[in-house]
């Protein structure tokens, strides 16, 4: 048995929960947030066979898209007065990181 817990961004995680619930895997969603962006993502736990791991991941995989962004992103100067001053930067949201472990053991009561 393996745990797959899938950091996925918020735009996503309706599409990937309704097709993972469709194929039968059960699936915990909790709610967390990016540490460079500081937007919010949702982490997915799954406790799954190891047979249909793969299945998991390529569902994952099919329905988290990456897509540009742009964000401001504050500047430090070295005249204090100026303070921080935001500037716009084309960043990749969106995909998925993607984390397997192996389950010593798994009870469900």
């Amino acid at each position: 048995m393996k745990l797959v817990m899938a950091i996925i961004h918020d735009d996503d995680v309706y599409h990937v929960m309704d097709t993972l619930n469709e194929k039968g895997f059960s699936v915990t969603k909790l709610a967390s947030t990016g540490g460079f962006l500081r937007a919010g993502n949702t982490t997915l736990i799954s406790g799954v066979a190891d047979e249909r791991v793969v299945e998991l991941i390529d569902i994952i995989e099919r329905k988290c898209k990456s897509r540009k962004q742009i964000t401001s992103v504050n500047s430090t100067h070295v005249n204090s007065t100026e303070g921080y001053i935001p500037y716009p930067v084309e960043v990749t949201v969106g995909g998925a990181t993607i984390f397997v472990l192996n389950v010593d053991e798994f009870k469900k009561v």
